[in-house]
């Protein structure tokens, strides 16, 4: 450990390194997102839809060719600072297959923003795209992304009530609940947390939304950080008479766990549409 006592931490919460060719799944997630797109008839994608003032404030929005039955909203990760929304839409798939219309937003990265202003815009994302689509709201987050879907859910959560009571399940994929071991991280230069923000912006310190039906789910071969944090906001929720289930899929690491969202008869679609 170094003598900022930040060595050991920065190592837990580091995956590409612990993944097999993992330097190489940026490349492919947006070389899969392009085929997808270039493939999907052009009246089932509209990209780039503005949800807010900043560049990266828009959405991509696919649709199943017959009305949708309710839209399900895909939170990218990156520890808040990386990846944007374009690098996702294959995993669109699963859910338009089975008559669900897909959002996508991207939203500003640190250090140019704050973590929750990010938790904000993603706020106001769902309240947009709720304008848009009749019927049941579904949330799922990867990583980061698995911060930002729990956070809505979460007291003090910017969300007006009628969409709130739309919000019918919410799917943390690998995600971040307890932001305050990340005051240790070096990559805390870039967040910038001090300790009132990493409590505030922790779904697992926050009661959550009654009614909501929560799913953590993770991949049994991910760092143990992953792991732990995935059941810290299982343990915490359930505490708290959340309707929570857990899965941890064997064989699956942080970065192929999300695959399964692209395949209309996986588990994991099943879990968020049946």
């Amino acid at each position: 450990m170094g003598k900022d006592g930040t060595s050991d931490w920065d190592e837990a919460y580091v995956n590409v390194d612990h993944i097999e060719r993992g330097t190489e799944y940026p490349a492919r997630w947006s070389a899969q997102a392009q085929a997808f797109r270039e493939d999907l008839p052009s009246a089932q994608c509209r990209p780039g839809l503005p949800y807010g003032r900043h560049e990266r404030e828009k959405v991509d929005l696919f649709l199943p060719e017959k009305t949708p039955t309710g839209v399900l909203i895909f939170v990218h990760g990156g520890y808040w600072r990386a990846f944007d929304r374009g690098m996702w839409s294959h995993l669109a798939a699963g859910p338009l297959a089975r008559g669900w219309a897909v959002a996508i937003p991207g939203y500003p990265l640190v250090p140019e923003v704050r973590i929750r202003d990010i938790t904000r815009s993603v706020t106001e994302a769902v309240i947009q795209i709720a304008t848009v689509f009749e019927g049941p709201i579904t949330l799922v987050g990867h990583s980061a992304g698995g911060h930002l879907v729990t956070r809505q859910i979460g007291q003090d959560t910017g969300l007006p009530d009628r969409v709130l009571d739309r919000i019918s399940k919410v799917m943390t994929i690998s995600g971040l609940h307890d932001l305050r071991p990340l005051l240790r991280l070096g990559l805390n230069a870039d967040l910038r947390l001090d300790l009132d923000e990493a409590s505030q912006e922790s779904p697992a310190l926050l009661w959550p939304r009654p009614g909501v039906k929560v799913h953590t789910w993770v991949g049994a071969d991910e760092r143990p950080e992953f792991l732990r944090q995935t059941a810290l906001l299982a343990n915490v929720w359930t505490g708290l008479r959340a309707d929570m289930s857990q899965m941890v899929v064997p064989g699956r690491h942080h970065f192929d766990v999300i695959e399964a969202l692209a395949d209309a008869d996986s588990d994991m679609v099943a879990a968020l549409l049946d």
